[in-house]
């Protein structure tokens, strides 16, 4: 009686995650589904866009009128860039919070975090201002520099996670050795910690590639990314939702392929060292 009670609870969980699981990809089909028709048939429902025309029209348009290479590249440059930019920051800065400890570490590590809960715009002028004097504007050593410095408290948060699990005693044999600083992070740590350390760099690409609000504010045309290429599809006549979910299909593919090769890892990587 027991196991039928557990292989139906275990039925019925499935059950629910894949219904879960359909509910969060249900926009993400609909959007595919308008890319693939005109603009008349996009505004009609999922099933009425099932039996209708489907051609590539739609991204021939969007391909004529924006240069989505220049956009890609971009994109590419500025996640991956800020990606090693704050791994090369909070590696080292994980590594003291975790291993050489302060009386305040824990209220740094908050304070850090907290920073994540303040509203964008809020310091929307002095950066633009920032931005503006030292002419970093549309330029993608400046959004690189940005987005390094909002998602720097997630990868530091995620590292000095990984790190607290790897014991400390592995460390001081190494210096006993006469092991540096730096070899010790370099040789000892990092090799450890792979699988953590990846699923950082590959949350801070996804978080980069979708940032939305600062590349729109800080960027016009030659360092624009994706995001400024599916924004590009909103005019003052209106949206054309046609266009605009082509344009979001093919900016998101990459990321979306990315991340379905790479969820075995990420999975790893986010469970790591929680199993003691």
């Amino acid at each position: 009686m027991a196991r039928k009670v557990t292989q139906s609870a275990k039925t019925l969980n499935t059950g629910l995650a894949w219904a879960m699981g359909l509910l969060m990809f249900f926009p993400i089909l609909w959007i595919i589904l308008m890319s693939f028709h005109s603009e008349a048939d996009s505004i009609t429902t999922p099933f009425e866009m099932l039996t209708s025309r489907w051609s590539l029209d739609t991204y021939a348009e969007v391909q004529n009128q924006n240069n989505y290479g220049k956009y890609f590249f971009n994109s590419v440059v500025i996640s991956v860039g800020s990606t090693l930019l704050a791994l090369l920051i909070a590696i080292p800065a994980a590594w003291a919070m975790a291993f050489v400890p302060g009386k305040r570490t824990k209220d740094l590590l908050m304070w850090m975090l907290s920073t994540k809960m303040m509203p964008a715009v809020g310091v929307l002028v002095p950066m633009y201002l920032i931005f503006r004097d030292y002419g970093l504007l549309d330029t993608r050593i400046g959004l690189v520099g940005v987005m390094t410095l909002i998602n720097l408290p997630i990868v530091v948060w995620m590292l000095y996670t990984y790190f607290k699990e790897i014991p400390g005693e592995i460390l001081e044999a190494a210096r006993m050795d006469g092991a540096t600083v730096g070899s010790e992070i370099l040789y000892i740590l990092t090799p450890m910690a792979v699988p953590g350390i990846a699923s950082t760099m590959l949350l801070n690409v996804i978080l980069a590639w979708n940032e939305a609000f600062w590349t729109l504010q800080l960027t016009s045309s030659d360092a624009a990314p994706l995001t400024q290429f599916i924004a590009s599809f909103s005019a003052p006549q209106g949206l054309f939702y046609a266009k605009l979910s082509a344009a979001s299909t093919i900016a998101i593919a990459p990321i979306l392929i990315l991340g379905w090769f790479s969820q075995k890892q990420l999975v790893r990587g986010l469970t790591f060292g929680a199993v003691k």
